[in-house]
């Protein structure tokens, strides 16, 4: 089937490769359309430029979170599951492609797309960097010109019919999903799943710092957004005491405590994992300063230094055993 259509925008020609199944899809903001596409140049020899194909991964985009070639959107929009088919797209639509080309190209490589971006907007990058590190692309950079798209759409899943990436959230949808992981996490510990829950606590986390990103430090916004990162960050810690993740925790700990130095929680946890790790002196210093900083603690305090104690008399008294001997000289015959 090769059927030539003019959608309703200027620049753009549609031909129907393989035609699809089912209604066209109602896209709205936060669907994900999953689909293979092929780039060419609109050349006697139809150049290949980019081939998701030949990375083994179909590319997805979501609808409205700003994709640099809106174009596919359109695109995208006209087509129904299972078809195949070719756009010829004219200039003032492709002249953001190299852009686009580069981040996904770097992504493949398992690079960051975002490597030596000035925060600014795509144009503003477009004039700022001479060189996208690849010629055909600089190419196009310096000549925008027609390009042809071949798309092959497997699906279009609605908003919440899918596990979405933080990224792809809103900052709604983002503080919504923070109480709803933290309760599932909770829920977990409960039947000592600690693996999964630790994996529902940072997703939470990850959440919050995302928007925390875009509030400034210390000041309010901030500020709220950090009492709920807080909570979190000590119930992440206490699965991974219970899974054996001892640095894990120190580093975590040590994070949360260089914020918040007057938090009993993060130094108690943080003292019970240097114990973990025979730091002793350490462990010692941080159970003191819990019981200083919350004398309702003292009593678990007590209990933890004593434990301490007994673990280090043992090992000692291993130690000698172990090394007993070790440098004195040989008997003789």
């Amino acid at each position: 089937m090769e059927e030539t259509y003019l959608l309703n925008v200027e620049g753009v020609k549609k031909k129907i490769l393989h035609g699809g199944q089912g209604e066209l899809p109602k896209l709205q903001d936060g669907s994900k359309i999953t689909f293979h596409f092929q780039t060419l140049k609109d050349d006697f020899e139809r150049t290949v430029i980019d081939d998701s194909r030949e990375a083994g991964i179909p590319m997805e985009i979501i609808v409205g979170k700003m994709f640099k070639l809106e174009i596919w959107e359109t695109l995208l929009s006209s087509m129904r599951a299972g078809e195949v088919a070719e756009f010829w797209c004219d200039a003032i639509h492709t002249g953001m492609y190299a852009l686009v080309s580069r981040g996904m190209r770097r992504i493949a490589e398992g690079r960051d797309p975002l490597e030596g971006q000035k925060h600014r907007c795509g144009m503003g990058n477009m004039f700022d960097y001479h060189s996208t590190g690849y010629d055909d692309l600089d190419e196009l950079q310096r000549t925008p010109q027609p390009l042809i798209f071949i798309m092959e759409l497997f699906r279009v899943e609605e908003p919440w019919a899918y596990k979405r990436d933080t990224w792809a959230m809103s900052k709604e949808e983002k503080l919504a999903a923070v109480p709803v992981l933290h309760r599932e996490g909770n829920r977990l510990v409960l039947r000592k799943e600690f693996g999964q829950a630790a994996e529902k606590y940072q997703e939470a986390v990850i959440c919050l710092r995302n928007l925390q990103a875009k509030e400034k430090p210390w000041e309010d916004g901030w500020l709220k957004l950090e009492s709920l990162v807080t909570p979190l960050v000590l119930n992440y810690c206490q699965c991974q005491l219970e899974l054996g993740e001892y640095y894990e925790v120190l580093e975590h700990t040590t994070e949360l405590l260089q914020k918040h130095n007057d938090n009993a929680k993060a130094y108690f946890k943080r003292a019970k994992a240097h114990a973990a790790v025979w730091n002793e002196r350490e462990a010692r210093e941080d159970f003191l300063r819990v019981a200083h900083l919350d004398p309702s603690m003292a009593a678990a305090v007590k209990k933890e230094l004593k434990q301490l104690g007994e673990r280090m008399r043992k090992k000692h008294v291993e130690d000698r055993k172990r090394y007993q001997g070790l440098f004195q000289p040989p008997r003789g015959p």
